[in-house]
């Protein structure tokens, strides 16, 4: 029964991101939590276990959406490499910071995060700005908080890169491709902090905080799901499903900040 759900999650954070464009994390993170939080061996720890296994899934299903961006000429590396070593810095430090403040306020912190975007997708988007992009100091800065957020959220950080880039006057499409190129370092150096920080005598099959037989079901069916919200993106209204995700989120971030 428990790999039928890791497929389902798998589907619907696939499509969704498909559809809507968005990381998977935002749907992984509370769903895997709650999954987890049924099973006594990972109850304790069932969010930094949610939000390892969310960026680990990452590893597998943003590479094929970062190669399509590449092929396309739409990702600007040059600000991919000066974001870089804040991203890998500020993902490590993320991990870091979900291993020692623990299971509760973790679930605290995301349901915060969830609450903030839930609001900002009923809001709507907002227009994109005409501030020129910044030095290579405040870049790389830029990304070891894009990268900290990220990792210590479970995300891949496309919530917040893009906003920032089209603050800077960037094109909503390279801004898109350009958020997706920075989410796999995160990945990768997240996924590295939660494997080294995590408890290694689990009951379950785990890699540190990466819960082995969720991020299998899960990478495997979401790759399936992305193509069908693809194409029902053009057979249906996203704004929509838009404000039904943004709901989603609002009751997650009710359910995580409340006891």
């Amino acid at each position: 029964m428990i790999w039928l759900e890791y497929a389902i999650t798998g589907l619907f954070a696939g499509f969704l991101a498909g559809y809507l464009g968005i990381g998977g994390g935002l749907v992984l993170v509370p769903v895997l939590s709650w999954l987890f939080s049924r099973d006594p061996a990972t109850a304790a720890m069932a969010v930094q276990m949610a939000v390892a296994t969310s960026l680990a899934t990452m590893l597998f299903t943003s590479m094929s959406s970062l190669l399509a961006h590449h092929r396309r000429g739409a990702i600007m590396w040059a600000l991919v490499r000066q974001m870089l070593p804040g991203l890998l810095a500020g993902a490590l430090l993320g991990s870091l910071i979900a291993h020692w403040i623990g299971n509760v306020a973790l679930g605290i912190v995301f349901g915060i995060f969830a609450l903030l975007v839930g609001l900002q997708m009923l809001r709507g988007a907002r227009r994109p700005g005409n501030q020129p992009l910044p030095g290579p100091v405040p870049v790389t800065a830029t990304g070891f908080g894009i990268g900290m957020m990220s990792s210590l959220l479970g995300i891949g950080g496309g919530s917040m890169t893009v906003p920032w880039l089209l603050w800077h006057g960037q094109q909503v499409q390279k801004s898109i491709a350009t958020a997706a190129a920075c989410g796999y370092p995160i990945a990768v150096a997240g996924t590295i902090g939660f494997v080294l920080l995590g408890d290694r005598h689990a009951v379950v099959p785990t890699l540190g905080y990466v819960h082995l037989p969720a991020l299998a079901g899960v990478a495997l069916f979401s790759v399936f799901g992305a193509p069908l919200g693809v194409s029902a993106v053009h057979r249906s209204s996203p704004l929509l499903a838009r404000r039904l995700f943004a709901l989603f989120l609002l009751v997650v971030a009710v359910r995580m900040l409340t006891p």
